[in-house]
């Protein structure tokens, strides 16, 4: 025996890459980004550490097809979230990120450094805009509907999306108690739907 791993039978047939990335998420599920290491990667996917830089030039094109991963999971969540959803779909779409937060933060941080961050990766530009796209529809089907009112699609969105990721943060970083964000997520989205600001005219309280 020469005492390295042994490359488990069907990676040799382009099984490997979706093997690393399923380990990765393992990995980061477990200990968070900065402890995935293609090493660590490596032994649990049972190959060599020289193994995974055949498809992966380094750790962060590693992080990038595993930020892809999660992002196609993310879209298949939230067809979910929204699907029979009873008024505003853009609300159940913003739930269903904060939900996802609260389900999967160590996620949430390794697409917040792909997704959020002053670049993004060329490889995540397709899933990105496909998720952008339909997150657009969501909008202006709400406006098409009456729920939400008439407004430039991209300003609103670029709104919503500053809540549900200012929320999702807050949840993150521990400021909202875990027991109770859900709630509060809901109570926050329901305030934004219904604006903040008196309509014109109005006396206020």
């Amino acid at each position: 025996m020469t005492g390295k791993p042994t490359e488990r039978a069907g990676y040799h047939h382009g099984d490997l890459p979706a093997a690393l990335t399923s380990a990765a998420i393992e990995l980061l599920d477990e200990r968070g980004m900065e402890q995935v290491t293609v090493r660590e990667v490596a032994r649990r996917a049972g190959v060599s550490p020289g193994a995974p830089f055949r498809h992966f030039a380094d750790r962060q094109a590693l992080l990038t097809a595993v930020a892809d991963r999660i992002l196609a999971d993310f879209a298949e969540w939230q067809i979910g979230m929204v699907a029979g959803a009873e008024g505003s779909v853009m609300r159940a779409f913003g739930l269903g990120f904060v939900r996802f937060a609260i389900r999967h933060p160590r996620r949430f941080e390794l697409i917040k450094t792909r997704v959020f961050g002053d670049s993004q990766p060329a490889e995540l530009h397709q899933r990105l805009s496909d998720i952008e796209r339909a997150f657009t529809d969501i909008i202006i089907a709400d406006q098409k509907a009456g729920v939400l009112r008439p407004g430039d699609p991209a300003t609103v969105g670029l709104a919503g999306q500053a809540v549900v990721y200012g929320l999702s943060q807050m949840i993150v970083d521990g400021y909202l108690p875990p027991d109770r964000a859900e709630l509060l997520a809901e109570q926050v989205l329901d305030t934004f739907g219904t604006g903040i600001a008196n309509s014109p005219g109005s006396t206020g309280p």
